[in-house]
Parts: structure tokens; C-alpha cells; sequence
């Protein structure tokens, strides 16, 4: 068994984890743009042949520390290189840098392969010479922070080559992108019930050879003639025969079952005859119909039930966006009249031209078509779908809340999009009007209402939420059902929560390639504190080889975050059963389970007592202020944390890490108390993420290092 790497565009990697547990990996993570996989050479192979939504699969050969281009060219060198290549060979180097003293993808990949060179000319006195296109070795280099993973590229060119292709159009679609379009679809489900598959704008025909191949279970990678093992010195050449034998079958006996159930149009013709080649070349002519004419002219479903799915222009070109929006607006109108009960998928370039469409989504994904951003719109259609009347127009200052809200949307794109954030805050009281938070949990909305001042009558505020609940909406492209409203109202001792949407509901969201569960309806906080992303992000960094403790743990997402950073231990302390249970799952979401990963209902002070382990990492985020039955003595942060830091280093291994952090405005950190203990670093500027700018004061925190 190995831990080895797989990976795809962003927007696919729960996807191919599900995947590559299907094809037998015995535990799968998700990472932003992959999966970390264990599993053998085997499953290595099978993913080349039968992933559907991989780019690459990447098995390690060595992981080295680099702060330098000679640390680098020396890590490579000491290699032994005759176990995987010829002295005669080929190869080629891919190289992705960050964070690191070196610096350029090019150089780094430049030095990579002098490294390996050198080798062969000192041990052998002849050394393989560079191959682009189809080296016998494709090595990739990834270098993050000055530590570098070299691995071999086992797919050797990016999977979503098939091996079909004889042509394409002006903006073709990635044969992955469209496999994971029809998945989100559940086009697999509706063929097995007999559905149709019509696809009203098909291009070269890219969803319609991977809906017949997906139904016939064809392999991806069974057409490929190159991959990038096939050179390598370790390649199993029987196991790999007999997987390509098992496929051969597989595909054979899917064909002669595959209904003739697909078709597809193009007004142009010249992109339809590239759509008849590639069929004819992935060998699924036979089942698909292709015809000219434009969407004005889709004829009526033929059959009673089926998926609509289409990759219409973006309009990414000058001149051509203005036209856009009238497509998809007829778009939607065509599939309204001539498909009811059929289901819709529409991968569009942004919210409004899914808005265009005319169409209530059931679900709303952004994948990455190369570097373009896309948005899959998923719907069932209904006759009762159609347009209805115009809405009654927004008041002055709900279009200002409108406006600011594209505004903050714009200026967040590009590093949400960059660092792969799908939970962020959107809005932060920036109008005085509209007093609340406005946070982003993938597909759902979590609105938090702050207290007004007494001079607003609540009738004024509770107009104010209504105002900001359908903005919201409007501007996410969000249906009221999947957004929480948090509003207060006054009662006995003041403002206070009153009115929540209390469903008992939990989702499930992605952050830093973890997966956590949050309620967004039934408690004041949702189970994720989005503004301790950074804090999260540290604690992953500092916990590799270390036991990590986690002090009032609340639902364990130090813990998750600790665990994938390489601790060897964590232990979640908290008073709350219910944190723990919830604890307890977001670890196994993430595959983090048994006597490694531990979970005790106690007061930290008395864990701090009697526990007499230590940790080369602690972490400390108490509540402000406590006075829980199931502990004896209240807590106050400003009075007592001074006495807890000072409990916690007794706890810490030499040089051991202590992350300290709160969310009580006042708090002022003792330093006089702690410094005999700690060396102190107050990292609380560096721990607000950006798109909590306007809240600067919303927690402190603090890296203590035990003296």
C-alpha cells in the first residue's frame, strides 16, 4: 500500500473521492484540485484506465526538504534513478511552485531534470536525453514552502484526453468537466430507468460520447494509447494487460446492451461533422442522432422522461456577451414547452445567465473549465416553470444593499476563486441601514441580524431583514428555503435571539479540502467559525509529528485540521456532549477515527490537572465567559487565562506551541502573568481573513512558545 495523489479541476474533488473509493482506494481525502489516496499499484492503474473526473495520478517517489535551488538539485540527485528509468530514456519535468525560495516553475523543473542527468552521467556514463510530448518518465514536481514532493506522472498527458478527439469547436469542453456535469446530473440513475439523453447545443459532441460511454461503462482511458508508466522501469506489464483485458470485455458487453437513446443539434454545421468524426472514433456513432438546426427548432422530447444537459457560449468573447443573456432566455423557454418532466443541467458562465434561463435550480455547482469559472445549473422542468410576472421593484435603500453586495462579491472573486473558499462572509454591516451578517456556505445562506439601536422601531428592523432576505436571494441566485435568518427581537432584559429558522437541519461544506457538518438554523453559532479559517490553516501547519490537544473543542474542526496536518494524536476536550458527538462525526467525515483520535467530556482545568500527557501543540479558544452546571467553578476569560496558559505549559513538550485564542473585544492578554513561560507573538492581525476586513477586533490570537 502507498499514499499517492490524484488530481482534477477544482469544483470535482468530492466527486472523485466517492470515485476512487468505487474503484477500491481504501481511504480517499479530498485536497483542493485532488484526492490523497492509499491504495497500491494496482488501484494507481485502475485510476488511469477508469476515472471519469481525474487530471493526473501522481505516485510519490520522494518528499525532501528544499530551501534552495542546490537543496533541490541535491534531494533529486540522491535518488536512485536506475529503478524507474533507462540510462537511454526519456524523460520530461513538470514543476509547480509556491511559497518557496525558488520561485519559478520553470527553473525549478530546469533543475529537476539537471539533477537527474548528472546521476546517470556519473553511475552510468550516459544519461537519457528530454522528451515533451511522450517521455518513458514524466516526473512532477510540486514545491510548497520550501518542502518539495517529486512524484511520477503515472497518466503521462492529462486524462481528459480520452484518445476520441478528431476535433474540436472554438471553446471545447473537458472531457472530465462534461463527465462530472452528467454525474451532478445523475444521468447513470435516469438511463438505468429508461430516460433519454438530449444535448440542443452539442458542439463537437463532447456530453454526448461520455453520456454513451458513462451508460455502456467504458473506461476513459481504454482508447489511450500513452501513458506515462508504460516507459517506467517498475510497470507491472501483466497486471496492467489483464485490467486493459477486464475493460476490453466490460466495454464490449456494454455496447451490444446500449440503447440508441442520445441525440444532439448544432446550428453550425462545420462543428457537427467534427461531432460525427469523434463519435465515430469513440465508436458510439451508432447510438447517437445528430441533426442541424438551431434551439428555435429543438424538436419535442420523444420520449417521456430524460435529461436535458448543454454547454452553451459564454459570450467570453468582445461583442458577443450583450447577445448572450436572449440565448439562454430562449433557451429556457424551448426547454420549458418541449421537455416537461424531463430533467435540466446547463453549464453557464455566471449566476445571471443561469438567471437568464428562467428556471428554478434545485442545485448550483462552480466548476472550472480550465482556468474559466462556470456555473452547473440543475432543475427539473415543470410547465409551471415559465416566467412570472415582473417582482415589485426593490426601495432605494434595498438596491444600495444590492449594489453593495456585487460590489463586496467582485472584490472577493479572484481570492475565493484563487484559494478554493466556498464558506466566506459576504456582507458586514457596511450599511448602517442594514444592521447583519450575511454569510456564504457554499449553496446556502446564513443571515445573522446584529442588535439595532432603540431609536429603530423593530417593525423598521424586522422590514429591513424581510428587504435584506430577498436581496440576498436575488443576488446569489439563493432560494428562500436555503437561507437561515437569525433576527432579534426585544424581550426581558433586553435585545436578544429570538426568532431563528429552527429546522433541525445539517449540511455538509468543504474547507482547505476538509469536509465539516454545520446547522445553520437551530444555534446562534453554526458549527464553523469562518472567521478562525487562518487559525485553522496554522494549527494544520505547526501539527505534523506532534500530539495535539484541543481545549474547549467545540465540534472538533482544530481537531480535523490538526489531524490532516500529520498530528499523531489529537485529544478534543469539552464539556458540551453535544460538541463532542458533533466533534466525533466531522472527525470520521474525514477519515480520522480510532484510539488516535480521542474525545473526553471534562472541564479543561480539571483535563489540565489530571491529564499528565504532553503535546507539542495545544490549542485554546475559550468562551468569554461560562458558568456551565456540569462544572463547579464559573470561567471568565480576562480574570482566569492567565491561570489556564499557565496549566497549558505544563502540559507542552519542549518547544511545544500554544495557540491562543478569543473572541472578547476588551480582552487584554497578561503579558507580565505568562512571559516568564512564553516567548509571545501576537498574530492576530495575520489570523483575519480578508473578508472579515471590517472586523478586525472579531478575535484575538496569539502564538506562545514554551521558554
Amino acid at each position: 500500500m502507498s499514499d499517492f495523489f490524484v488530481s482534477c479541476p477544482r469544483g470535482l474533488e468530492y466527486l472523485l473521492r466517492d470515485e476512487l473509493l468505487a474503484l477500491g482506494a481504501s481511504t480517499a481525502h479530498e485536497a483542493l484540485a485532488g484526492v490523497a489516496v492509499e491504495g497500491g499499484l494496482e488501484l494507481a492503474y485502475r485510476a488511469c484506465l477508469h476515472s471519469r473526473l481525474a487530471s493526473r495520478v501522481l505516485w510519490p517517489l520522494a518528499a525532501f526538504d528544499a530551501a534552495d535551488d542546490h537543496a533541490l538539485y541535491a534531494g533529486v540527485k540522491a535518488i536512485d534513478w536506475s529503478r524507474h528509468l533507462r540510462p537511454d530514456g526519456t524523460l520530461a519535468v513538470d514543476a509547480v511552485v509556491s511559497r518557496s525560495q525558488v520561485r519559478h516553475n520553470r527553473f525549478a523543473a530546469q533543475r529537476v531534470k539537471d539533477a537527474v542527468v548528472d546521476h546517470f552521467r556519473e553511475q552510468e556514463g550516459r544519461r537519457p536525453s528530454v522528451d515533451t510530448e511522450l517521455p518513458d518518465v514524466r516526473l512532477n514536481l510540486r514545491l510548497k514552502r520550501d518542502r518539495a514532493v517529486l512524484s511520477l506522472d503515472l497518466s503521462g498527458a492529462p486524462l481528459h484526453r480520452r484518445g476520441w478527439r478528431k476535433g474540436q469547436g472554438e471553446a471545447p469542453l473537458k472531457e472530465n468537466l462534461a463527465a462530472a456535469v452528467l454525474l451532478r446530473a445523475d444521468w447513470p440513475r435516469m438511463y438505468a430507468e429508461g430516460g433519454a439523453l438530449v444535448d440542443p447545443m452539442c458542439g463537437s459532441g463532447t456530453l454526448l460520447i461520455e453520456a454513451a460511454w458513462m451508460a455502456a461503462g467504458i473506461a476513459p482511458g481504454l482508447h489511450r494509447e500513452y501513458f506515462g508508466f508504460l516507459g517506467w522501469k517498475p510497470h507491472d506489464v501483466a497486471l496492467w494487460e489483464r485490467l486493459r483485458a477486464e475493460a476490453a470485455a466490460q466495454a464490449e458487453e456494454g455496447l451490444r446492451a446500449l440503447r440508441p437513446c442520445l441525440s444532439g443539434s448544432d446550428v453550425d454545421p462545420r462543428v457537427l461533422r467534427l461531432a460525427v468524426r469523434n463519435c465515430q472514433a469513440a465508436g458510439v456513432a451508432g447510438f447517437v442522432t445528430l441533426e442541424t438546426h438551431d434551439i428555435a427548432h429543438v424538436p419535442v422530447a420523444a420520449a417521456p422522461s430524460g435529461l436535458v444537459v448543454t454547454n452553451p457560449p459564454y459570450g467570453e468573447r468582445l461583442g458577443e456577451r450583450e447577445s448572450v443573456p436572449a440565448l439562454y432566455r430562449e433557451l429556457g423557454r424551448v426547454l420549458r414547452e418541449r421537455y416537461p418532466g424531463w430533467r435540466g443541467a446547463v453549464l453557464c458562465g455566471d449566476a445571471q445567465q443561469g438567471h437568464a434561463l428562467g428556471v428554478r435550480a434545485d442545485k448550483r455547482y462552480t466548476l472550472y473549465n480550465g482556468m474559466l469559472e462556470t456555473l452547473l445549473v440543475v432543475f427539473d422542468l415543470h410547465a409551471a416553470d415559465a416566467p412570472k410576472a415582473a417582482p415589485r421593484p426593490l426601495s432605494q435603500g434595498a438596491q444600495m444593499l444590492a449594489n453593495r453586495l456585487q460590489k463586496n462579491l467582485r472584490h472577493l472573486r479572484k481570492q475565493l476563486r484563487r484559494e478554493g473558499i466556498t464558506c466566506y462572509r459576504a456582507y458586514d454591516r457596511d450599511l448602517p441601514e442594514y444592521a447583519l451578517a450575511i454569510d456564504v456556505y457554499e449553496d446556502w445562506l446564513h443571515l445573522q441580524e446584529y442588535r439595532a439601536p432603540a431609536s429603530v422601531p423593530e417593525a423598521v428592523a424586522s422590514a429591513r431583514v424581510r428587504e435584506a432576505v430577498r436581496v440576498a436571494s436575488e443576488v446569489f441566485e439563493v432560494p428562500r428555503e436555503r437561507i437561515a435568518v437569525k433576527q432579534r427581537r426585544r424581550g426581558k432584559g433586553g435585545a436578544r435571539y429570538g426568532r431563528m429558522d429552527a429546522r433541525g437541519e445539517e449540511i455538509e461544506v468543504g474547507e482547505g479540502g476538509l469536509r465539516f457538518l454545520v446547522n445553520l438554523t437551530d444555534h446562534l453559532d453554526t458549527g464553523l467559525f469562518l472567521d478562525h479559517r487562518p487559525v485553522r490553516a496554522k494549527l494544520r501547519e505547526l501539527s505534523a509529528g506532534h500530539r495535539f490537544l484541543n481545549l474547549f473543542a467545540y465540534t472538533g474542526t482544530a481537531s480535523v485540521y490538526a489531524a490532516a496536518g500529520g498530528a499523531t494524536e489529537t485529544v478534543s476536550v469539552d464539556l458540551s456532549f453535544t460538541y463532542l458527538d458533533w466533534a466525533s462525526r466531522n472527525l470520521a467525515l474525514n477519515g480520522f477515527t480510532g484510539h488516535s483520535h480521542r474525545l473526553a467530556r471534562c472541564d479543561a482545568m480539571t483535563w489540565l490537572r489530571e491529564d499528565r500527557s504532553r503535546y507539542g501543540l495545544i490549542f485554546v479558544d475559550p468562551p468569554t465567559f461560562s458558568n456551565s452546571r456540569r462544572s463547579d467553578d464559573d470561567f471568565d476569560v480576562q480574570r482566569d487565562h492567565a491561570a489556564l496558559l499557565a496549566a497549558c505549559a505544563d502540559r507542552l513538550e519542549p518547544n511545544g506551541v500554544l495557540v491562543f485564542s478569543n473572541n472578547f473585544k476588551r480582552f487584554r492578554l497578561d503579558h507580565e502573568a505568562i512571559s516568564s513561560r512564553y516567548a509571545i507573538e501576537d498574530w492576530s492581525a495575520a489570523s483575519i481573513p480578508s473578508d472579515f476586513a471590517r472586523r478586525t477586533d472579531i478575535h484575538h490570537c496569539w502564538l506562545l512558545r514554551l521558554r
